[in-house]
């Protein structure tokens, strides 16, 4: 009977991705009135997330997805490349924390991987943290872990389920002992160290999982005390406003981000003796400057004036005793700034390449080191007895190779040790061609674009191409190694990575001009993207797919929903598809300055132009689409999914399939707990891709 019954459903899911059948979607219409007009929505009821009816569909929904995930899967083998690929990649350099070196092992590949630690770079590695141990939940793992400072105690934060509301647990180094400390309802929050005697942490209080972000406390915890006994430093509950805080030299910063007008306030207090006075150096900042560092009584940032990205500083007695150290670098922008020992090192992205600039503490210049071309450069750690400093290259196919660079010699050679050994390399280093270019948008700016492909692809229109992007929160986009993407492009694909407005590849100004009531330059550099690689004939519109997460999947619902001609495939994934809605759940609040607030006539205006949800027209028929999202994701809530696939879905004029794939276990970033879930979930994208674009 069980037999027949799997038979049954099989049979039934496979019919439905052929005859697209799709699950019923019952039609529940409710008004929605913003600024004097009305908007009907038939799928508002799909928002209550865990209601027996709407996990019953989501059910229903995976059932059909996953059955095109096996049939892809078996056409190709991309499962299995990808875990022999992971073999013959070379490991990444350990994190250096205090004084010792961490690094993740998996013991098990179904099982989330274990925190290791060695007191120097050759030792054994010695087991501090296993989470399924603790835990006995395959999908709980280690999202951070923080060594007291005489590394006595190692703070770490769990998630159970994915989600950003995690747990804070604590181990004590030398007896290899848990303590019985444990703080919940942590969110959105590093761990600052008071010494070995407490951390700063921020709580939420949120009663429902999805309900709008409350993390408006700061509280300090002593060690093998009760949370209940926690202290409450500082509280922004009344104002909504939301905060960061760092330890710096035995001295705790708060900066505030006032939600009315933008500006910040900064206060600072020296915690040695755990009496924590908070004083407001700066009041309603308006200058947006980027904190760096503090030392020696004075503030390090970088200014807001020059987009390209500088290094200045001031008294935090005298905010006005402001000198610049390392000026701006024209078209050179300025990624990350780091003091250590006697030196200054800055991280520079030039169009493709990736820049290390050595400064003295005064900022006069020492000497550079260029990765090589179109490789990233990440600074891992410093010995300041040999003066060396350990950083990682790596790219879209080359896997990590790591060096250290004397800052006094300018020497640099590669680093193994027994357990970083030499590989052969998957391919010849000129097997892959990568590209970076520049296109011209429909308003005339140039907007970078990175293209990677196979050496000897032919170049007329029929290669299958992947277009990803997300251009937004002035984040940059650096190239990462995927050994998934490797599969795509040894089968003939291209990948391409555009640049556009809204992130912050080329300064301030591309964020500023890609964001609020500026958005829609984000979506169109994107569409204008696909019609390059079009017309310059990487591919055609029956050969392109595109991708994005979060911000990305937004881009990816606009450009199908605006251009759907352009498109063979699209793969949004945990998107903002409902612009009224995104506001009213989870961290949607922190948002308003990179789209507009929905209560604001003109910013809905705009936002509604683009709105993916509300702009599905009943005759057209839109890509191939696959839209991922997880149960968990208490970022971006899962329900914008759900209500664009079930409105995708709902038109007979929709010829090309629909799925929705909903991770259960896991929130924004995934399925990502262990090894066998991500390469599953790296075999079910690329060979779906492959599958659509043959």
């Amino acid at each position: 009977m069980k037999h027949f019954l799997l038979q049954t459903i099989i049979l039934l899911s496979f019919y439905s991705v052929n005859s697209q059948n799709y699950p019923s979607t019952h039609k529940n219409t409710s008004s929605i009135e913003y600024h004097g007009k009305t908007f009907e929505d038939e799928y508002a009821w799909l928002e209550k997330m865990k209601i027996a009816e709407t996990q019953n569909w989501i059910d229903l929904q995976n059932n059909i997805t996953d059955s095109i995930f096996k049939t892809s899967n078996k056409e190709y083998n991309v499962a299995n490349k990808i875990k022999d690929y992971d073999y013959l990649s070379t490991n990444a350099l350990p994190t250096k924390k205090g004084n010792y070196f961490y690094m993740r092992y998996r013991k098990d590949k179904n099982l989330p991987a274990a925190l290791f630690y060695r007191k120097n770079l050759n030792d054994d590695a010695v087991e501090i943290v296993n989470p399924y141990e603790i835990t006995k939940n395959k999908n709980a793992y280690i999202t951070g872990y923080y060594p007291s400072s005489n590394n006595n105690y190692l703070a770490y934060k769990l998630t159970p389920d994915g989600s950003d509301r995690q747990e804070i647990r604590f181990k004590q180094f030398h007896k290899s002992k848990d303590l019985e400390d444990v703080l919940i309802n942590v969110k959105f929050s590093n761990v600052v160290w008071n010494k070995s005697l407490g951390v700063f942490y921020k709580k939420n209080s949120n009663q429902t999982a999805f309900a709008k972000d409350s993390t408006n406390q700061l509280y300090y915890h002593r060690i093998n005390t009760s949370q209940n006994d926690d202290k409450l430093i500082f509280d922004t509950s009344e104002s909504d406003n939301n905060f960061t805080f760092l330890n710096l030299k035995d001295t705790l910063f708060i900066i505030e981000n006032i939600r009315e007008n933008g500006f910040k306030n900064y206060y600072f207090s020296p915690i040695a003796d755990e009496k924590i006075t908070l004083n407001k150096f700066i009041s309603n900042d308006e200058s947006n400057f980027d904190f760096i560092t503090y030392r020696k009584g004075k503030i390090y940032f970088s200014s807001d004036k020059y987009e390209w990205g500088d290094v200045r500083s001031f008294s935090i007695l005298n905010r006005d005793d402001e000198k610049v150290i390392i000026p701006q670098l024209f078209n050179n922008l300025l990624l990350e700034t780091r003091f250590l020992g006697d030196y200054i090192i800055c991280k520079y992205k030039s169009a493709g390449d990736y820049i290390l600039r050595i400064y003295n503490e005064e900022g006069v210049f020492l000497r550079k080191f260029d990765a090589p071309h179109n490789m990233n450069v990440e600074v891992e750690f410093y010995n300041s007895e040999t003066k060396d400093l350990f950083v990682t290259f790596s790219s879209y196919v080359i896997s990590y190779r790591n060096f250290k660079l004397n800052l006094e010699t300018g020497k640099s050679q590669e680093y193994y040790n027994e357990y970083i050994r030499p590989k052969v390399t998957l391919f010849p280093l000129d097997y892959f061609v990568t590209t970076y270019s520049t296109f011209k948008s429909r308003d005339n700016k140039d907007i970078p674009i990175t293209i990677v492909h196979k050496k000897g692809v032919k170049l007329d229109g029929s290669n299958p191409t992947l277009l990803k992007a997300y251009g937004g929160f002035r984040v940059v986009n650096t190239p990462r190694y995927d050994t998934g993407l490797l599969y795509f492009l040894e089968k003939g694909g291209v990948f391409a990575y555009a640049e556009i407005r809204g992130g912050g590849e080329k300064g301030r100004n591309w964020h500023n001009n890609g964001k609020g009531q500026k958005k829609i330059n984000t979506f169109n550099d994107f569409i204008d993207a696909a019609e390059f690689l079009i017309k310059e004939q990487y591919t055609s519109n029956s050969k392109l797919a595109i991708t994005g997460g979060s911000q990305g999947g937004l881009l990816v619902g606009v450009a199908m929903t605006q251009r759907p001609d352009l498109f063979k495939v699209a793969i949004p994934i945990v998107g903002i598809y409902d612009m009224t809605m995104f506001g009213k759940y989870t961290a949607g609040k922190y948002w308003f300055e990179e789209y507009g607030d929905p209560d604001n006539k003109e910013d809905f205006e705009k936002m509604m132009v683009y709105s993916p949800y509300h702009n599905i027209k009943n005759d057209v028929n839109y890509p191939t689409t696959l839209i991922i999202t997880s149960e968990n994701d208490d970022r971006v809530v899962a329900s914008h999914s759900y209500k664009f696939a079930a409105k995708l879905q709902s038109r007979s004029s929709q010829k090309n399939p629909i799925y929705l794939k909903v991770e259960k276990d896991a929130g924004h970033s995934g399925k990502v707990s262990n090894y066998v879930d991500r390469v599953e979930k790296k075999a079910d994208f690329y060979s779906f891709l492959l599958y659509h674009l043959k």
